[in-house]
């Protein structure tokens, strides 16, 4: 049996990465992937705790969790796509069409 520790010692990394990730890189596409990579973080927490207190309660939230980001990404890939189209890039330090 892997002890807990692993897992929340790979969980912590993980969302320490996409924050990082999130919070330097400029492309849209890899700052949405680096926020996918921060949810993965939380559910592989979900998992963990749900295998060491033997509940399945964990297990219903990461299946929630997925179906949320199943819909965030595909909202937030169509908002880049449109993006794209008006000003012809995805750095979102150069679109500003969305401020008023």
């Amino acid at each position: 049996m892997i002890p807990i520790e692993m897992f929340l010692g790979l969980s912590a990394v993980l969302f320490a990465v996409g924050a990082y990730g999130v919070l330097t890189k400029k492309n849209g596409l890899v700052v949405l992937m680096c926020i996918e990579m921060m949810l993965n973080a939380a559910n592989i927490n979900f998992i963990a705790f749900a295998a060491f207190f033997n509940d399945v309660a964990g297990q219903i939230f990461v299946i929630m969790a997925i179906a949320v980001a199943a819909a965030e990404v595909a909202v937030g890939i169509a908002i880049l796509l449109n993006l794209y189209k008006t000003s012809g890039t995805t750095d979102l330090e150069e679109i500003n069409v969305l401020r008023w």
